[in-house]
């Protein structure tokens, strides 16, 4: 155990008051100043605690401070709501969805006093070139107040706020008007871009843009050529140089038959989507004028997302001569028709490729379909559908017929005189 602290309690008058003083034995001096040192600094410390827990318990007790700016009076009330919201409906306050409450009314209160601004929708004349509308909004700034609208502005759009000259008329006080920038297509050194401007001229739009034209710099027109929208400027540097272009990378198709399903069936089993690249060229200028063009570089951001398909690879239904009906093939005309194709194709199999084989991917230089075009391909030009639907084989077949034998009885007879088998 400790030895007890001994110390002299002396008592004195100065100026009409009194002091005590406490004295320690002198061998004990140092350690007694450290213990009266530590309890000096922390009694504030101490006392501070204390007033911060008396504090809080009043707060609890007592609800909190919430101050309400509104419609430009000034509102404060005590309460022990929790919310925003319920602080207003203490202070029996109401808003409507058009409304800004800041902070939001689902704002959870803690602090022991809170300042609450409620901006009120009023409404407000929108004039835009032809259009002009009324809303209700509480935005308190102009590109505010455009967004409620709905509208989009460019860096170089003005809105302006004014006074309404007819109150009454407008059905609202406050008139925004929007003063739109004129869009041009700027071409910088070969970089394509929509650019906006509120200048007269194209020299003043390159003035305010900060570009400046270099001794070997062309431009497309004259500096005091006046803006007009959707116009083109360039600017070019003669001699080599090198610009980067954003290019998109097609996604590529790939198509799987179905054969349950009919020709001219198509559904969309992955979606495709289009890559990213930037492109680096090196450009041979001359005057404004592009000599040459060659590709330096080639990053690629996004590859794209090939898209399948599933098509119907299944006949038509219907007789052969429903097929001809649909090609548009005149009922006058069947016979020489089926007498062709029963001749180069015998089955009636729009996949059949010369030979004998059947393939409904076939794609090569041999005859194909049910008159054996040569190469098949070309039957493209009626339709995607080529390969296997047999009404575009015979489209392609009349058109043919028509136009180099003048009729199927052309063709027919040219056939005949012609073929052995």
């Amino acid at each position: 155990m400790g030895h007890p602290i001994r110390y002299n309690r002396i008592s004195f008058t100065r100026c009409g008051q009194s002091f005590m003083r406490i004295q320690f034995p002198s061998h004990h001096m140092g350690r007694y100043k450290l213990f009266f040192l530590g309890f000096v600094l922390l009694f504030p410390t101490f006392g501070a605690f204390s007033y911060a827990a008396a504090a809080s318990t009043d707060t609890a007790k007592d609800g909190r401070l919430v101050t309400i700016h509104d419609r430009g009076e000034e509102r404060v009330i005590l309460t022990h709501a929790q919310t925003v919201k319920d602080a207003l409906d203490d202070a029996k306050i109401s808003v409507v969805p058009e409304d800004t409450v800041e902070p939001g009314l689902s704002q959870e209160m803690v602090a022991n006093s809170y300042t609450v601004n409620i901006y009120r929708a009023r409404p407000v004349i929108v004039v835009d070139g032809a259009l002009r509308e009324k809303i209700m909004t509480s935005a308190q700034t102009s590109r505010a107040i455009a967004k409620d609208a709905g509208l989009s502005l460019s860096d170089e759009d003005k809105a302006i706020v004014t006074a309404s000259d007819d109150i009454v008329a407008d059905g609202a006080s406050v008139v925004l008007t929007i003063d739109r920038a004129t869009p041009i297509n700027l071409n910088l050194y070969g970089s394509p871009r929509i650019a906006y401007t509120q200048e007269g001229t194209v020299g003043a739009m390159l003035d305010k843009k900060g570009i400046k034209l270099g001794p070997s710099d062309t431009l497309s027109v004259d500096r005091d050529t006046p803006i007009a929208s959707g116009m083109n400027v360039s600017v070019w540097r003669d001699g080599v140089q090198t610009v980067n272009v954003e290019e998109i990378i097609p996604y590529k198709v790939r198509q799987v038959q179905d054969f349950d399903h009919p020709v001219g069936y198509r559904q969309v089993q992955t979606p495709g989507v289009n890559g990213k690249r930037t492109v680096t060229y090196e450009l041979n200028m001359l005057r404004g004028r592009e000599l040459s063009r060659k590709e330096i570089q080639s990053v690629v951001w996004t590859q794209p997302t090939e898209q399948v398909e599933v098509v119907g690879a299944g006949l038509p239904p219907g007789s052969h001569q429903d097929w001809m009906a649909a090609a548009g093939i005149a009922a006058s005309d069947f016979g020489y028709v089926a007498y062709i194709v029963d001749h180069e194709n015998r089955s009636w199999d729009p996949c059949k490729v010369q030979g004998g084989a059947v393939n409904c991917n076939y794609s090569g230089s041999m005859g194909y379909g049910l008159v054996q075009a040569t190469p098949g391909g070309k039957m493209v030009s009626a339709g995607a559908d080529w390969r296997t639907n047999p009404v575009t084989q015979l489209k392609w077949a009349s058109s043919y017929a028509v136009k180099r034998y003048g009729s199927w009885k052309g063709a027919y007879d040219y056939w005949v005189s012609h073929r052995n088998w």
